[in-house]
């Protein structure tokens, strides 16, 4: 997502190109290409898929729209596994129209869970909730912290269901650190993503996240408080911005790569 301007065989040169030996694809481009097309292209250059984003959005109360979802989400797994990762992120949804209810809206998250899951496991996929930042409460995600995150995994086997650690997502959370502590004590840490926080925000603040370095996060204490639980798996960066997607991919992609060097090591 960061560079979604290059198609996935420029992604796959440029990624070569670079020596990034790794990437997390999205569904989207993934469905356009083809999934075994996909599965082809990153095998052959020597590619590991680090996620797959994303499923979730399980927090409808109309049972044609939960069919629909739960129905969705078992295609994102089996995408997973013919792309070859073991890790499926869940942005969970947001509050259904006309609904108030944050805690019937969690529950029926983990609902959905308790049949995703097992799911999962029969294809060597794990779930990885994603809590979002709080602005995106009411029409995104109603996970909001990662111990909002861990309460919803931890009713499950780690093996099914864990969360993702993502920066720009929990940075201002002052019991985040001990939420990745916990996590990882349960191995429930399954994938982190860097981005940076840089205000102003633009209008519909989704594209709103800063390329490493430009904004308030201390990418080195975030990593340090993953390594620090035990985390030893990838490490993507995830940016929605537009300035970015505007600009020639294989150049944000290389100042990507140098940023994460320059700010984790």
């Amino acid at each position: 997502m960061t560079v979604k301007q290059l198609s996935l065989p420029e992604l796959a040169d440029a990624c070569l190109e670079l020596g990034v030996p790794a990437v997390g694809l999205w569904r989207e481009p993934v469905q356009s290409y083809g999934v075994e097309a996909t599965a082809k292209l990153v095998r052959e250059a020597g590619l590991t898929v680090t996620t797959l984003c994303r499923g979730g959005f399980l927090t409808a109360i109309d049972p044609e729209a939960r069919a629909a979802a739960l129905a969705d989400n078992r295609r994102a797994v089996e995408e997973a596994a013919v792309l070859g990762t073991d890790t499926l992120v869940l942005v969970s949804g947001g509050l259904p129209a006309g609904s108030r209810d944050l805690h019937g809206a969690r529950e029926r998250i983990a609902d959905a869970l308790a049949e995703l899951g097992p799911y999962a496991e029969q294809h060597g996929v794990r779930l990885a909730i994603e809590p979002l930042h709080p602005m995106y409460a009411s029409d995104r995600c109603v996970v909001s912290t990662l111990a909002q995150a861990l309460d919803l995994a931890e009713r499950f086997p780690a093996h099914q269901v864990g969360v993702t650690v993502d920066t720009y997502h929990i940075w201002w959370d002052d019991q985040a650190p001990a939420g990745i502590a916990r996590a990882g004590a349960g191995g429930r840490i399954h994938t982190f993503q860097l981005a940076d926080w840089t205000t102003p925000l633009p209008e519909g603040v989704l594209n709103g996240r800063g390329q490493i370095g430009d904004g308030a996060i201390d990418m080195r204490e975030w990593k340090g408080y993953v390594e620090a639980a035990g985390y030893t798996g990838a490490i993507e960066v995830e940016l929605f911005n537009d300035g970015l997607w505007a600009r020639d991919g294989r150049e944000v992609l290389a100042e990507t790569a140098n940023r994460f060097l320059t700010h984790t090591a």
